[in-house]
């Protein structure tokens, strides 16, 4: 099958939907770990807390019956991990890329545990995952409406908190404090802000987030758990985050170029390619990596980011 002749408007329309139900999970677990940067910690341990709050929303989607308790159990998981790693990252003042890599080694071995603890041996049962919810009237838009208005509800849910992010974060006193701490936390101190609490404010924020966002992939796009179900999306979403200059507007516009360096390797290979598989497969990590190296534009971090705040 030759790759040209077929790119026509039906593939880009497949392709460019798939783009966005994918960019649906690292948009989610980015949205949240923007608080957490502007507070000043970074959270390297958004891939283990998206791995939780999926095995926390596949064990409740089965137990319960419901898609619904499923998704918005990953968060309650998100938010438990986020006692944890607030602990050593606010109150033990523990190096936070240090804690978050080990979190992430801790929390494939936990997650891998319950599941045989629970599920043991036997096949993995999939849960009901939610169908696409058409918008009417828009999702009759020529090439628009069947790209962004015929997908799952949590990736619509997902828009409308962008929204609130950039509302919360640069219109409301909340967001002006969690801003001033991650800039300068001592003077943040100074004028009466606690830069502590506001810091934990952050971090289970970036873990409601990471948590929600796993149980999108059980709830949404996958419908069982397995070890490798997070395959580094949470540092695709750490990506996202300096992508998009720590705003959640750019940071949707981020997501959605990463989703869409996801959907084309899947689209690509139903054609006789002439890059390897494996290039193909390769494309959103290559993108994180040339996010994350600083490659792709100068980005001004906030000033206090990964440094530990200890009141004098």
């Amino acid at each position: 099958m030759n790759l040209w002749s077929h790119l026509d408007a039906a593939f880009f329309i497949t392709w460019l939907a798939a783009a966005v139900r994918l960019a649906g999970p690292v948009l989610l677990a980015s949205l949240g770990e923007i608080y957490a940067e502007r507070s000043g910690v970074l959270n390297i341990g958004l891939e283990g807390t998206l791995l939780m709050g999926a095995l926390s929303s596949y064990l409740v989607s089965i137990y319960s019956g419901s898609a619904v308790l499923g998704f918005f159990a990953g968060g309650v998981g998100g938010l438990v991990v986020s006692l944890l790693l607030s602990f050593f990252y606010l109150r033990a003042l523990a190096s936070q890329v240090v804690v978050g890599m080990v979190f992430n080694i801790l929390a494939g071995g936990l997650a891998t545990y319950i599941y045989s603890l629970v599920i043991g041996d036997k096949m993995s049962p999939t849960v009901d995952m939610f169908n696409a919810l058409p918008v009417p009237l828009l999702q009759k838009i020529p090439y628009i409406g069947p790209i962004f208005f015929n997908q799952p509800w949590p990736l619509y849910l997902t828009l409308g908190l962008v929204v609130l992010a950039q509302w919360v974060l640069f219109h409301t006193r909340f967001g002006l404090s969690l801003r001033a701490v991650g800039e300068n936390p001592k003077a943040a101190h100074a004028a009466g802000l606690n830069v502590q609490r506001i810091r934990t404010y952050g971090v289970m924020l970036s873990c409601l987030g990471g948590g929600l966002a796993g149980g999108y992939l059980v709830t949404a796009q996958i419908g069982l758990f397995r070890d490798n179900i997070v395959s580094g999306q949470g540092f695709i979403a750490l990506a996202i985050v300096i992508f998009g200059r720590w705003s959640p507007l750019k940071a949707l516009f981020a997501a959605f170029i990463f989703g869409a360096a996801d959907a084309l390797q899947l689209s690509l290979q139903l054609f006789n390619n002439i890059l390897p598989a494996q290039v193909l497969l390769a494309l959103p990590y290559l993108l994180t990596i040339l996010a994350m190296s600083g490659v792709i534009g100068k980005t001004v971090q906030p000033g206090a980011l990964t440094q530990p705040y200890c009141k004098d």
